[in-house]
């Protein structure tokens, strides 16, 4: 049909997880305990890593991860748990740009923020003398704000974009927030040129940092397998580990979802995917950076037992 005949839409209607009402409750309560892990568990990786015991640039970044975890839930969480309780699962156009805007930004950034992660981890152990002088306050804070404003520029670009898209209808998203892949999957118009810049912009999002990850952990392995010691290699490895593990989720959730915005695979899959970068990866970076860390655990024993007292 022509563009002229079409009724624009002011609003968006989301499916959800589920559409099976006697699952509602259940997700409900199962995602709030998630969040509220989710929360808890960033708030206190926050705490701790502001102690005077933990001021390495390593630290620093473990902090602006944690408040990045905490604004991803929370941008897509609160909305899916109120519709899991009320039938009225409508998003006003504006709020749906804003909260795709906010996803958008949130997970480039953090992905640029794993590169310079990954980064100071290369410095720590391949430069180990000279690491205070490289990695000084201010090199941490340029890092964060280049990640910050690279994230900031993929997302306008993207949000704009998409909504420049005519939606006649229907208005149902059949997702548990705004993303690109199902909102393209509404638009009126021929979208295959899109299509193909989200799958550049993508690749150049994910793939240009992951280069980096992997550079900086070739140079590592480099250097662990010159420590004589099995326990010095050991110990060298785990502050790694931590690291490899959260990299790997991102990568494999965000490529399969972006790369293939109109992929043949069912749309619970896309939903699990998204849950992962959403919801589980910001619940378990508490866990997998506080039980892998020895520092870490040791600082918030003690405000434990500070607060028991």
């Amino acid at each position: 049909p022509e563009p002229g005949n079409h009724t624009l839409l002011t609003e968006f209607v989301l499916s959800g997880l589920s559409s099976h009402p006697e699952l509602q409750h259940l997700l409900f309560f199962t995602f709030c305990i998630i969040y509220t892990i989710t929360i808890v568990g960033n708030l206190l990786i926050f705490m701790v890593t502001v102690h005077p015991t933990l001021c390495m640039p390593m630290y620093f970044f473990l902090r602006v991860l944690s408040f990045l975890d905490i604004s991803t839930a929370s941008t897509v969480v609160p909305k899916m748990l109120l519709n899991f309780l009320s039938e009225d699962r409508s998003i006003s156009y504006a709020g749906c740009a804003a909260q795709l805007y906010c996803v958008v930004f949130l997970a480039a950034t953090e992905w640029y923020l794993l590169a310079a992660m990954a980064y100071d981890r290369y410095v720590a152990i391949c430069n180990p003398l000279r690491y205070a002088t490289i990695m000084n306050r201010r090199v941490c804070l340029a890092l964060v704000l280049l990640s910050c404003c690279s994230g900031n520029i993929v997302s306008v670009v993207q949000t704009a974009w998409v909504f420049t898209l005519a939606f006649c209808g229907p208005k149902k998203i059949n997702y548990f927030f705004c993303d690109i892949p199902p909102l393209i999957m509404l638009s009126c118009t021929d979208t295959s040129v899109y299509e193909k810049q989200i799958i550049t912009a993508t690749a150049l999002v994910i793939f240009t940092p992951f280069c980096l990850i992997l550079v900086s952990y070739a140079c590592i392995i480099s250097s662990i397998l010159k420590i004589s010691s099995a326990e010095g290699r050991r110990k060298t490895f785990s502050t790694c580990s931590s690291h490899l593990i959260v990299v790997s989720l991102y990568c494999g959730s965000g490529a399969l979802i972006y790369l293939r915005p109109r992929a043949s695979y069912s749309q619970d899959t896309k939903k699990v995917l998204a849950l992962i970068y959403t919801t589980v990866i910001p619940t378990l970076n508490p866990l997998i950076y506080s039980l892998r860390n020895k520092e870490v655990k040791g600082v918030l024993i003690k405000i434990i037992a500070d607060l028991r007292k």
